[in-house]
């Protein structure tokens, strides 16, 4: 008799809303365990936990090395297990990148801890059961990485240090584990609701379509494919940056 496939696990952090809810549904719709992590957005986190049909929720912030350890370890109270680590949580301040009074060290160092110590912390608190899974990491980067653009210059800088990360902990982790990042470019997602409220969401979306190559912009969902084939297929890659951007990146300026 075959012994039955053990049900594989993934954490996804920041995934109350937008790429990382996207994530933890199609994920669960493969069979995956989640555990849906959020740091304030308690009642959106239970809404995409009752989409999931096998899922716990926790709460914490990723900044702090003590909750990545706690979060880490819910998950392998629950399942015993870590298959795979999102990246997700992430957190910007926007200040057009003319205005360089409007950035101080506080700010670039409160973004760093969210959006480059965060994940650094993650993958580490995880890789004994990365390691013992042959797991998957997946860190979520920007197509401002590469560009220099987004919503700061403090913003754009932690991403391309993310990128660096995912390069370096590729290099590490092999051969059990691959790490790699997703670089989306304008998503249509409640971070952007919020920031520039739905009219504004709507002529940054239009603006986005009219310059890419293919004459388009991400859903949460489509961003969420890219991620789960890093997860589940995509056995060769590791150490990479795949762009889902619309080909921004390779848009001349205008």
């Amino acid at each position: 008799m075959k012994s039955e496939k053990k049900q594989r696990v993934a954490i996804i952090t920041g995934s109350a809303s937008g790429i990382g809810a996207a994530t933890a549904i199609e994920l669960s719709k493969r069979g995956w365990g989640v555990l849906i992590n959020y740091s304030k957005s308690a009642d959106k986190a239970k809404q995409v936990a009752s989409q999931c049909e096998d899922s716990i929720l926790v709460q914490a912030d990723t900044g702090e090395d003590a909750d990545c350890r706690r979060l880490v370890q819910a998950a392998l109270d629950k399942w015993g297990r870590v298959d795979a680590l999102v990246n997700n949580a992430g957190t910007t301040k926007f200040v057009k990148h003319p205005d360089l009074d409007g950035l101080s060290a506080e700010d670039f160092l409160r973004i760093y801890r969210v959006n480059v110590v965060g994940p650094f912390q993650m993958v580490r608190a995880c890789a004994p059961a990365l390691k013992s899974a042959k797991g998957a990491v997946v860190n979520v980067s920007s197509v401002a990485s590469l560009l220099g653009t987004g919503s700061s210059i403090a913003y754009a800088a932690s991403k391309s240090a993310l990128n660096s990360v995912t390069y370096s902990l590729a290099r590490v982790l092999g051969p059990e584990v691959r790490v790699n990042a997703v670089c989306p470019g304008y998503v249509d997602t409640p971070w952007q609701h919020n920031a520039l409220g739905m009219d504004g969401a709507g002529k940054a979306a239009a603006h986005y379509s009219g310059i890419v190559p293919l004459k388009s912009y991400a859903t949460p969902e489509d961003v969420a494919d890219t991620i789960v084939w890093l997860i589940e297929g995509a056995r060769q890659v590791t150490g990479e940056a795949i762009f889902v951007d619309g080909g921004l990146h390779i848009q001349p300026p205008r």
